[in-house]
């Protein structure tokens, strides 16, 4: 299915299941296909959406981007869904969910899987002038390689993911790189904005994840007034690849 957003662009999306409405955002590299485990183990209990961001899989695009573009996107199908829902977003979509929280627009509660933002212990650099650089030059596994890094992929690892298939999947959405660097601001860390989520917020942290990511999620969740946090023990930043693991934090806290 499909919904337009305010700027004219067409967002697919799949729904399932019955209950109260959950949307679901993946982050960089993803579509709606790496979110579909999350969205079965959910559908028992509520009527999970998980769509395609702008710019990825069937979904449209602009000539320009802006994060708030990105929240209309989220309006658009919030509004599909009766006009209120609660959220969950991984990594860069944890972020654009914490915004989209803080801009009011009928969210009810928000779920935050480690969204990666740099603190004072962790800084980070900001390549986002440099990945466009690379993409403009048509270098696409440089523009791949050079976000894994900032990331803190291990060069040796960014190497043997250059002979596997998923190299190939990191490639072709590699133009929707520079909005997920967007979204985590200049400086990737926490906005003031935050501060305005009035909404209960959940965010959480892996246990086996690195000390970046881990301080990033707490960052998160002092930002927001109220905020829960919890860590998820034995898991990391490839939560997504084990639903299971989430279903009975998310089913507790979104009910």
């Amino acid at each position: 299915m499909n919904v337009t957003s305010a700027d004219g662009t067409t967002i697919f999306f799949e729904q399932r299941g019955d209950g109260p409405p959950v949307i679901l955002i993946g982050g960089a590299f993803n579509d709606r296909t790496t979110t579909v485990g999350l969205a079965e183990v959910l559908a028992g209990d509520f009527t999970v959406v998980n769509y395609d961001r702008r710019g990825r899989g069937d979904s449209g695009d602009s000539a320009s981007y802006a994060i708030e573009r990105e929240i209309e996107d989220l309006a658009a199908l919030i509004a599909h869904v009766g006009g209120t829902a609660s959220v969950f977003g991984h990594s860069s979509g944890a972020v654009l969910a914490l915004e989209a929280a803080a801009a009011g627009i009928g969210i009810e509660r928000v779920v935050a899987y480690e969204p990666p933002y740099a603190t004072d212990e962790h800084p980070r650099a900001d390549v986002a002038d440099e990945v466009r650089a690379r993409l403009a030059a048509g270098d696409r596994d440089g523009a791949v390689a050079t976000f894994l890094q900032v990331a803190g992929t291990p060069t040796e690892m960014i190497e043997g993911m250059k002979q596997a298939p998923v190299w190939g999947w990191f490639t072709a959405l590699a133009h929707t790189l520079p909005y997920d660097l967007t979204i985590c601001g200049p400086d990737a860390r926490p906005r003031d904005s935050l501060a305005r989520i009035e909404i209960p917020t959940l965010v959480i942290g892996g246990g086996a994840s690195d000390d970046a990511l881990q301080a990033g999620a707490r960052a998160a969740a002092e930002a927001v007034p109220g905020a829960r946090h919890e860590t998820l023990e034995g898991q990391d930043h490839g939560v997504l690849q084990y639903p299971e693991t989430l279903k009975d934090l998310l089913t507790d806290f979104l009910k």
